[in-house]
C-alpha cells in the first residue's frame, strides 16, 4: 500500500516538471478604445427646427344675412368640397324680397313726383313774393323780409328728406335680395355643411363652415435662442408675402415623408405664459399641389396635399455663420465639450459655442477642423493629451 502511494507521488512530481510552459502574452495597453466620427465643415443657412399643426389661413361660418325658405344649395357645399371665389353656395327664395324692392321703387317714383310739386310750388311762391317785393317799392314801402314758409322752404326740404328715405329703403330691399344668395369669400375647403332644399333658416343661422385653400399656416414654438437663428424675424410684416425667410415643411403620409415649400410669415410678439417660448408663424402657399417626396423617389403612387390638422415637421432657413462646424450630437459632452482627437491620437478638449441642436446632429463653433475625429462612445472619462485607440469600425 505504502508503494503505492510513493509511486503516485513520484509520478505527479514527473508530471509537474514535464508540464509546458503557458504561452506569454504581452500586457493589455491602457488607452481605452473608442469609436469616432467625424466633423464637417458647415456651410449655408443654418435651419432651425420645429413642429406644429397646420392650420387653416382663415375658416370662417357660412351664414344666411336673411332668413327664408332654401330653394337651391351648390353641389360643392358638401365635406371637403371645393369652393371658389364669387360661387353661389345656397340661395333662399327670393320672391319676398323682390317684391319689397318693387314696393321701394315704386315708393322712390312717388316721392320723386312730390319732389317735382314741391320745387314748383316753391318757384311759385319766390315769384309772388318778388311781385309782391316789386309792387311795394313802387309805392314807397319797405317790404318785410319773407316767411321760410311763404316761400315753402321746408315743404322743400320735407320732400327731399322724403325721397331721400325713400331711395335708403330702396338700397336696403335691393341688398337683402342680393343676400338672397349666399357666396364664398374665397377659395376654400368646405370643412362641413347643414345646408338642405327645403329647409328654412333665420338670419345669421350657420349653414356651414369653409376655410381658404390658398395658404395655410404652420404655428411653431421656438425658444429665444432659436427666433435668434432667424434673419430679420422682427421685422417681417404679416400677410406682406413677404418670402425672404424659406422653411420647408414636412409631413408624414404612411411610410413616406412629403414636403412643401414654406416661409416665416411673422412672430408673435408675446412669450407663452408657461412655456416661455415664441410662435413663429409658417405660411405654406397652394397646399393642395401635391407634395414633394422628402427623399427623392418620385415612384410613389399619388401624393398628398397638405392637410388641415396635419402634424408636421419644419425647418426654417436661419443666418450663415461664415465659419461653423456639424458635429455629431453623442460627441457633445457636459459642459458643451468635444473630445477630438489630434494626428498624434491623443485628445483634445475643445469647448464649443453651440448654435442648433437636431436630433442626430448639432451646429457649433469652436476651434475644430474639418474631417477631424471626435469621440462618440467608448468612455466617460477624458484628459487632455489623454492616449485612446480608435476603433476602425466605429470610424464614420
Amino acid at each position: 500500500m505504502a508503494g503505492i502511494v510513493i509511486g503516485a507521488v513520484i509520478v505527479a512530481q514527473v508530471m509537474i516538471l514535464l508540464r509546458p510552459e503557458p504561452p506569454r502574452r504581452p500586457p493589455e495597453p491602457e488607452a481605452p478604445l473608442v469609436s469616432v466620427e467625424t466633423v464637417v465643415a458647415g456651410s449655408g443657412p443654418i435651419p432651425v427646427f420645429g413642429s406644429g399643426t397646420v392650420r387653416p389661413r382663415s375658416e370662417i361660418d357660412v351664414a344666411a344675412e336673411v332668413g327664408g325658405k332654401i330653394v337651391a344649395v351648390s353641389p360643392n357645399l358638401q365635406s371637403g368640397g371645393h369652393v371658389s371665389l364669387g360661387e353661389v353656395l345656397v340661395r333662399i327664395d327670393p320672391a319676398n324680397y323682390e317684391n319689397r324692392v318693387q314696393q321701394a321703387q315704386a315708393d322712390v317714383a312717388t316721392q320723386r313726383v312730390a319732389l317735382l310739386q314741391a320745387e314748383e310750388e316753391a318757384k311759385i311762391a319766390r315769384t309772388e313774393y318778388e311781385q309782391f317785393r316789386a309792387r311795394e317799392s313802387r309805392r314807397g314801402d319797405g317790404s318785410p323780409p319773407p316767411s321760410p314758409l311763404a316761400l315753402r322752404e321746408p315743404q322743400l326740404q320735407a320732400a327731399k328728406a322724403a325721397l331721400a328715405r325713400a331711395e335708403a329703403q330702396l338700397r336696403d330691399a335691393q341688398l337683402a335680395l342680393a343676400r338672397t344668395e349666399v357666396t364664398s369669400p374665397f377659395d376654400g375647403r368646405v370643412r362641413n355643411e347643414s345646408a338642405d332644399v327645403g329647409r328654412f333658416v333665420a338670419p345669421g343661422e350657420s349653414l356651414g363652415r369653409i376655410y381658404a385653400s390658398d395658404v395655410v399656416e404652420v404655428v411653431i414654438p421656438v425658444s429665444d435662442g432659436d427666433a435668434v437663428l432667424i434673419p430679420s424675424l422682427w421685422s417681417l410684416q404679416a400677410g406682406h408675402d413677404d418670402r425672404s425667410v424659406a422653411a420647408v415643411v414636412t409631413m408624414e403620409y404612411g411610410d413616406r415623408s412629403f414636403s412643401w415649400e414654406g416661409y416665416v410669415d411673422r412672430a408673435e410678439t408675446a412669450l407663452d405664459e408657461q412655456s416661455r417660448t415664441i410662435d413663429i408663424v409658417v405660411r405654406v402657399p397652394d397646399p393642395f399641389s401635391d407634395g414633394r417626396p422628402a427623399d427623392g423617389d418620385s415612384e410613389v403612387g399619388t401624393p398628398p396635399p397638405l392637410l388641415v390638422g396635419q402634424f408636421v415637421q419644419v425647418a426654417i432657413e436661419g443666418i450663415e455663420p461664415e465659419e461653423y462646424f456639424v458635429v455629431p450630437r453623442r460627441a457633445l459632452r457636459p459642459g458643451n465639450e468635444v473630445w477630438a482627437i489630434g494626428a498624434d491620437g491623443r485628445v483634445t478638449i475643445v469647448v464649443v459655442d453651440v448654435l442648433q441642436e437636431s436630433d442626430e446632429k448639432i451646429y457649433v463653433i469652436g476651434d475644430l477642423a474639418d474631417g477631424q475625429s471626435v469621440i462618440v462612445a467608448g468612455t466617460n472619462v477624458a484628459t487632455e493629451g489623454m492616449e485612446v485607440r480608435v476603433n476602425d469600425a466605429g470610424v464614420r
